[in-house]
């Protein structure tokens, strides 16, 4: 295998686990304004996600600086074309993250009601544009022969890449719901799991429009055969996981919906191979695996820096997951405490007297 193949298949799996793990976090987010109906139940959601969203965003973190190391064109390209739409992304990631840590600083209701629509919208708004910039990277943007981006930003809000936003955003709704009724207990996983069978028949729907369509969209694609299996499977794993949330069965329904959203990414990068980034313009100004690739040196240094090190990242987080794996519920969530009252001085007895 080309170190080059090779490297297409490690940015494929990276963004995979970020959809899959930041996938349910963003569905928490979503769903905090509906499911928590107190603050002690908002309380619970948060704390569901709490040990590892900020976990979840290194793969991220990863996915992009492997880009930019091993594909600097494709890196180039994405990042001036789709400025807007990963600032905005950026922005909402930043009140979100800053609201986890803020929202317990104050016991004022306006106070937490304000950190609460901060994480709902910060949530929202990168599962759209997720999807809006994964369905523009699929269906091809206008890229010249500079290997530049000569489109405008709305021009990246096409139907296409629109309906690629609202399945992202309805996948993690459904997604974050079942990792919800999985890791919580009494009303609000009891909730969490309606949630999940109202809004799990939408996102079907939808995803099975946008898999269709992108089977046309990318007529006389390379893999295209291989494309159609992993579409078809990532259904069937959406479907098993509505039964198994309808039987009550919490754990084979989240990893339902993790495999659907893994198998549906992963059937999107097959569905480009070899290229990374097509041309609406003309084909032959498209990026590719070759064109956009980096030197075989660089390469090479980092596939024995993914070897040594992607091990111990996922062993760690796969321990921290174990260690936070247990359900919560409104009864492990303690009353606040009172405010101390302020110091008043005394006057000594004798000068009372």
């Amino acid at each position: 295998m080309e170190l080059t193949t090779l490297w297409f298949i490690l940015i494929a799996v990276l963004w995979v686990g970020y959809f899959v793990l930041e996938g349910f976090d963003f569905g928490v987010g979503i769903l905090l304004p509906v499911l928590g109906r107190t603050d002690k139940e908002r309380r619970v959601l948060i704390n569901t996600i709490g040990p590892v969203w900020d976990g979840n965003e290194v793969w991220v973190l990863v996915a992009g600086g492997a880009t930019f190391a091993a594909f600097p064109e494709w890196y180039a390209t994405l990042f001036s074309g789709f400025y807007l739409p990963l600032f905005l992304i950026l922005v909402a990631l930043i009140f979100r993250n800053v609201a986890f840590e803020y929202r317990s600083k104050g016991s004022g209701e306006r106070w937490r009601a304000r950190w609460d629509a901060a994480i709902f919208h910060g949530s929202l708004v990168p599962a759209v544009l997720w999807g809006v910039a994964f369905g523009n990277i699929v269906r091809g943007v206008a890229v010249g022969p500079d290997k530049e981006y000569a489109g405008t930003f709305l021009e990246l809000l096409n139907p296409y890449a629109l309906l690629a936003g609202l399945v992202l955003a309805t996948l993690f709704v459904t997604h974050g719901a079942l990792f919800l009724a999985l890791k919580t207990t009494g009303d609000v996983r009891r909730r969490a799991n309606q949630v999940a069978l109202r809004v799990g028949p939408i996102a079907a729907l939808l995803a099975v429009a946008f898999l269709g369509w992108t089977y046309v969209e990318r007529d006389g694609a390379r893999l295209l055969e291989w494309y159609a299996v992993l579409a078809v499977v990532a259904a069937l794993a959406l479907v098993g996981a509505l039964v198994a949330a309808h039987r009550g069965r919490d754990g084979w329904a989240f990893a339902g919906t993790a495999a659907t959203i893994a198998l549906a990414v992963a059937a999107l990068f097959v569905s480009l191979f070899p290229e990374v980034l097509p041309s609406s313009l003309d084909p032959a100004w498209s990026l590719t695996t070759t064109n956009a690739a980096a030197t075989d040196y660089t390469l090479t240094i980092m596939t024995w820096v993914a070897v040594l090190f992607t091990p111990i990242v996922l062993l760690y987080q796969g321990w921290s997951y174990h260690v936070f794996r247990r359900r919560i519920g409104v009864a492990n969530i303690p009353d606040d405490e009172p405010a101390p009252e302020p110091h008043r001085p005394t006057r000594p007895a004798a000068a009372r007297s």
